[in-house]
């Protein structure tokens, strides 16, 4: 390839996250221009505030800039591995939230509702390529797969909690939960 106006070829997640593991910043400006979005829409549906989805995303993206090293890829995708990342941190920001006020927030049917639908907002954040292909993707989930991942990955619930909020046995829930992302995994990796 001659150098000049052919541009490089995009990078891999995999090849990035190695990058970030060699402690390499440019790669780490790579994976944040690449899924930055995405990470803060999660962050942001869980959180429901701009601000503290900002401040949980630059927690998980510190852990992801840390831990890259340890990262393995044989576990999973970096998006993968990154969204469990900001999900966690979300949830930590919301239990730090929650105590401060000194309350925990039943999942109420409105909410239950709101989730199960899981329409984002006509945001630009939400509206890019892979939010689109992943809501596209939960929705052709079995509906008691893709209410329990929604109420665990959107709203931030623990297992323990969606359990609660769908009046299911806990195993049953994880084993939803597992079935759908495993459903998801295999979908994503077909598009790939």
């Amino acid at each position: 390839m001659e150098s000049g106006t052919d541009a490089a070829p995009e990078s891999s997640d995999e090849t990035i996250m190695a990058r970030i593991a060699e402690g390499d910043p440019v790669a780490f400006a790579e994976f944040y221009d690449r899924h930055a979005g995405l990470l803060l829409g999660v962050a942001q549906r869980i959180l429901n505030s701009v601000d503290e989805a900002e401040d949980a995303l630059q927690e998980a993206l510190s852990l992801v800039w840390e831990r890259a090293p340890l990262y393995n890829p044989a576990l999973g995708k970096p998006l993968s591995w990154a969204l469990t990342l900001t999900r966690n941190k979300a949830i930590d920001q919301l239990r730090r939230r929650q105590r401060r006020l000194g309350v925990l927030v039943p999942v109420d049917p409105t909410t239950q509702r709101a989730v199960t639908d899981f329409r984002a907002p006509d945001d630009p954040l939400f509206m890019d390529d892979e939010m689109r292909q992943i809501r596209q993707a939960v929705n052709t989930l079995p509906p008691d797969q893709r209410n329990a991942i929604e109420l665990a990955y959107f709203s931030g619930l623990t297992h323990i909690e969606v359990a609660e909020a769908i009046s299911a046995p806990l195993g049953t829930v994880k084993a939803r939960i597992r079935r759908g992302l495993m459903a998801l995994r295999d979908g994503w990796e077909g598009c790939l």
